[in-house]
């Protein structure tokens, strides 16, 4: 494929190409020692903080499982990167079996997020399983290293201590806890937003679970997260006005899989991620600047005055490729034409080594000079569900997320899931 020449080349071809060089962030941006991927890489090469995202760590072994299944690098290649990871990430620091949000590329000690977050972040511990138990779900074969591969993944998954993080309480799970802070983060993990799988792991573990009720009273609100208002002609069934920034319908769902998946506060999760990305595009086809360059898509990414979570209610001009790409389950015509739009985007300039660049302005000019490990690794998942399901299935049927699932009252036709009684 020409990327100078996209409007010329098939759909299957333009996906194709953007999923492998995104790929490079993951594989030849990685850490040298660890394998792990660095929070973010630069556009210019120049080389990259020492600084490793454990949600990053996640969307990038999603993204290795995509590479293996489409032969861009070979299985065992795949497996020594992985074991490489691993045997980092069983050294480093756990807090209550949950991950710092950051971590040390080469020495795996936690580093601060925040002044008072240097403890576990569950939200991003819950990311890191998603990949992880999609990891052990694929390499499934009778060899040596598969096979420790998979006893690796059981002792980290197993390790983390989900009951704990409810404070011993009826309620919410809570996101941080520090051994120097304790709970004066405060942050109750509570719907809606992107952490729905970590409820779903949570009440799905065999070592430390969740009831129920903390689903229910905690991220549910018992009802209270629902919306049901129109938005520019559109119907919200869940969370903000608006929808709020794209990643809330993207992070979760690289690996959960919404089609066909229900329980009493939604009757049908794609349907809400189909309506957040309509409202989303639907904005920004209205903003003449957007509209022109044929471009859509706010989230949360890099902009000129830093990091912000971008969306219609909060709209500062900056657009990020993620967000249109990893809506390709959602939204497909729309999300192709943001492809093309953004590939021919000023003879290519948002193109570069690991895929595009992290976000742009179009009124501006303005192109971020970096690519972000959260932002890269769901195009890559997102683009592979829509082409071929295969992290999704990989996901759906691993017993402790069937067993979640159960637990929490959902229902997936697409699955066969149906819910525990008395739920």
């Amino acid at each position: 494929m020409n990327f100078n020449s996209p409007s010329s080349s098939s759909l299957e071809d333009c996906l194709e190409q953007v999923q492998a060089r995104t790929f490079r962030f993951f594989w030849d941006g990685a850490h040298p020692e660890s394998g792990l991927p660095f929070d973010k890489c630069f556009v210019s090469g120049d080389p990259s903080p020492d600084i490793v995202s454990v949600s990053g760590t996640g969307f990038g072994i999603l993204a290795i499982i995509v590479a293996t299944e489409r032969h861009w690098i070979s299985r065992a290649a795949a497996l020594e990167r992985l074991t490489t990871i691993l045997r980092h990430l069983e050294r480093s620091p756990r807090f209550h079996g949950a991950f710092a949000h950051f971590i040390d590329g080469a020495t795996g000690a936690a580093m601060h997020f925040s002044e008072k977050d240097n403890g576990g972040d569950l939200v991003e511990t819950a990311f890191l399983m998603q990949g992880l138990i999609c990891a052990r779900e694929y390499f499934q074969a009778a060899t040596n290293e598969e096979e420790k591969l998979r006893a690796c993944v059981d002792r980290l998954f197993g390790a983390v201590e989900w009951d704990w993080y409810t404070r011993g309480e009826n309620g919410a799970l809570y996101w941080h806890w520090s051994p120097d802070h304790d709970w004066i983060m405060n942050l109750p993990i509570r719907g809606w937003n992107e952490a729905l799988s970590a409820y779903v792991l949570a009440a799905g573990s065999g070592t430390h679970p969740i009831g129920p009720e903390n689903y229910h009273k905690g991220w549910a609100r018992s009802g209270e997260m629902r919306n049901g208002a129109s938005y520019l002609g559109t119907v919200l069934p869940l969370g903000e006005p608006y929808g709020g920034p794209l990643f809330i319908s993207h992070y979760s769902f690289c690996a959960l899989d919404p089609c066909g998946l229900s329980d009493r506060y939604c009757s049908d999760y794609r349907a809400q991620a189909v309506a957040h990305t309509r409202i989303n595009h639907d904005y920004c086809m209205s903003v003449p600047g957007y509209r022109k360059a044929g471009v859509w898509g706010l989230t949360a990414s890099d902009g000129p005055k830093g990091y912000g979570a971008f969306s219609p209610a909060y709209d500062k001009g900056v657009i990020a490729p993620t967000a249109a790409l990893s809506s390709f389950p959602f939204l497909p015509a729309e999300a192709e034409s943001a492809l093309r739009a953004m590939l021919a985007y000023e003879d290519g300039k948002l193109l570069g080594r690991f895929g595009f660049a992290d976000s742009f302005v179009p009124k501006t000019g303005w192109v971020a000079g970096t690519y972000l490990a959260i932002d890269q690794g769901p195009i890559i998942a997102m683009i592979e569900n829509f082409r071929s399901g295969l992290l999704w299935r990989l996901f759906m049927k691993a017993p402790e997320v069937r067993r979640g699932l159960a637990r929490l009252g959902f229902a997936s036709t697409t699955h066969s899931i149906a819910p525990d009684a008395l739920v």
